[in-house]
């Protein structure tokens, strides 16, 4: 009997695909509708080139007025002057830049009018304003620095404001009017003035605050001395018996000492706080001006206006160096927040009648290497330059032309990139000076 054997077929199984399809997305990029746009070149003729996003383009001599869409890329150029490239945002419908002449390492931002003879010119903290005191007009101005639009002008009693100063939180401003002898405190946020504090001192030019805020020091020009005022009641505390003319002040982190600028013999004064006892550590016979600390206050720089010269004390020996040589009557000073740079206003040879009149010299900017006293950079600015401040976070310069009634903006690069500039104009602007 044959053997039977049984077979397994395999199973088919049937899978049905469905057809391929391709489909074709299509981006289509919104152009912002045209809008005017109008562009003016100081202080030059320049050319520019201007692409929109449509990528229409204009290229020709400024001024330049006409139809663009979305972003705007603006490359400027003048001989002698550095090529400028400004992207501008889709709304921007007017801008003016500011071309700085070869081998300027500082970008000049905007210039700006201001009342009469704008004296001290103060960033406040933690805000988008700028604060002018006015010598020869009836109070302070604050600006917007990013545009130079005027956000108020406050009259103040009598005339004459000095110098202006804040607390850290930029709450409250303290004014000082010499032909008052009087310091009056402001509601920063209001512009008010909440009081008005006698110094008991004739003169009164300078302020700083102590460390907790609770004191304030202001110099007396005339009555030579220094009062110390309890800000809680707004009376003074006593005065201290100083070099002649005293004017710069600066107080140690710690509220110990205090040093003290006389500007008649060029004497820097240090006085302990706990006894009131002064001591002179150093003598130009030049004229001491202005006093700015570092941001940890180890040193104490000093502009000695008669001598052309920074000169910077170590604050735990009190020994007294000189710095550098800068150009004519060096006046008001700061320092960048990270203590690196030194910014001097240099007001310029006076006119031989009167320094109430334009000088023979245009005033200038200076920029120190605080660690070596090398020169990073000039700026060469117009009429006794004399205000100037660093905003908070250091990007940002400004500083008064004081006969012609004007402020200027500029912005600061980093570090690296000043030292990289092989001192910038400092050479060059020397040639300058003289109008």
């Amino acid at each position: 009997m044959a053997e039977s054997s049984t077979s397994t077929l395999p199973t088919t199984t049937t899978s049905t695909v469905p057809p391929t399809t391709t489909s074709t997305t299509t981006t289509t990029t919104t152009i912002p509708a045209p809008r005017e746009l109008t562009i003016e070149v100081e202080p030059v003729a320049a050319s520019l080139a201007v692409t929109d996003a449509t990528g229409s383009a204009y290229v020709g001599p400024a001024p330049f007025t006409g139809p663009v869409a979305g972003a705007v890329e603006l490359v400027v150029k003048a001989p002698g002057f550095e090529t400028e490239t400004i992207v501008l945002g889709a709304e921007e419908t007017s801008v003016t830049p500011w071309l700085d002449k070869s081998g300027q390492v500082l970008d000049k931002l905007l210039e700006f009018d201001t009342g009469p003879a704008p004296k001290q010119v103060a960033f406040r903290p933690g805000h988008d304003e700028l604060w002018v005191t006015l010598l020869a007009g009836r109070g302070f101005e604050v600006y917007d620095p990013a545009s130079g639009r005027q956000i108020a002008a406050v009259d103040l009693p009598k005339a004459g404001s000095v110098e202006v100063i804040f607390n850290r939180t930029g709450t409250r401003a303290y004014i000082s009017q010499m032909e008052t002898a009087s310091v009056y405190e402001i509601d920063a946020e209001t512009k008010e003035v909440l009081r008005q504090i006698s110094t008991g001192g004739v003169w009164t030019k300078v302020m700083v605050l102590s460390p907790d805020e609770q004191t304030l020091w202001a110099s007396n020009w005339v009555s030579n001395d220094v009062s110390e005022i309890d800000l809680a009641t707004g009376e003074v505390r006593r005065k201290l018996s100083t070099v002649r003319t005293p004017r710069g002040l600066f107080v140690t982190p710690d509220g110990a000492k205090l040093y003290v600028a006389g500007f008649a013999s060029g004497q820097l004064q240090v006085f302990d706080l706990a006894t009131g006892e002064g001591t002179v550590l150093h003598r130009t016979g030049g004229a001491m001006r202005h006093l700015v600390g570092s941001p940890d206050g180890s040193i104490v720089y000093g502009s000695e206006m008669a001598l052309d010269t920074i000169v910077a004390t170590d604050t735990a020996t009190d020994e007294v160096t000189n710095l550098a040589v800068v150009d004519r009557l060096p006046n008001t000073i700061d320092v960048s927040p990270d203590g690196r740079l030194l910014f001097v206003s240099n007001r310029g040879r006076n006119n031989p009648e009167t320094y109430y009149r334009p000088g023979p010299e245009w005033g200038t900017v200076v920029v120190l290497d605080t660690a070596t006293g090398a020169y990073l950079d000039a700026i060469v600015g117009g009429n006794q330059t004399t205000g100037l401040d660093v905003s908070p976070d250091g990007t940002l310069l400004a500083f008064s032309d004081f006969l012609d009634d004007r402020i200027v903006i500029y912005r600061i690069p980093g570090y690296d990139q000043l030292l990289a500039g092989g001192g910038g104009r400092w050479e060059a602007h020397a040639a300058e000076l003289v109008k």
